[in-house]
């Protein structure tokens, strides 16, 4: 039996400020989208390399103030990237932590927290 890696399912809010912190900040790409009707809660689906993420809308999928870790090659060289946008909302910064590990940790605009982190 092969198992695949979890999918976390992140609440969100506003599809706006989702698509310009995830795809257009973060870099992700849309995998998908899905409304059961035009009005519906949006449901999508974002990947960053082999990290999928999925953010929802509707109510009880997910919680805000969830956190999740994300390994990278290089958690240094991916802050300098996302400090070179310049985006006004973040400025992400690296920790060395004692247990061996380079973070960043990034809260979305729904107070969920992405630690990417790379070993020391």
């Amino acid at each position: 039996m092969q198992i695949a890696p979890p999918i976390p399912i992140l609440r969100m809010f506003d599809e706006t400020k989702a698509r310009e912190f995830y795809l257009d900040f973060l870099g992700f790409e849309l995998v998908f989208e899905h409304r059961f009707e035009p009005t519906a809660p949006l449901y999508m689906g974002v990947r960053l390399g082999d990290c999928e993420i999925h953010l929802s809308e509707h109510h009880g999928d997910g919680a805000p103030g969830a956190a999740i870790r994300i390994k990278v090659d290089d958690v240094a060289a991916f802050s300098e990237a996302l400090l070179a946008k310049d985006y006004k909302y973040n400025r992400p910064g690296v920790i060395d932590q004692t247990w061996g590990q380079r973070e960043m940790p990034i809260p979305d605009p729904f107070g969920n927290r992405l630690i990417f982190c790379t070993e020391i």
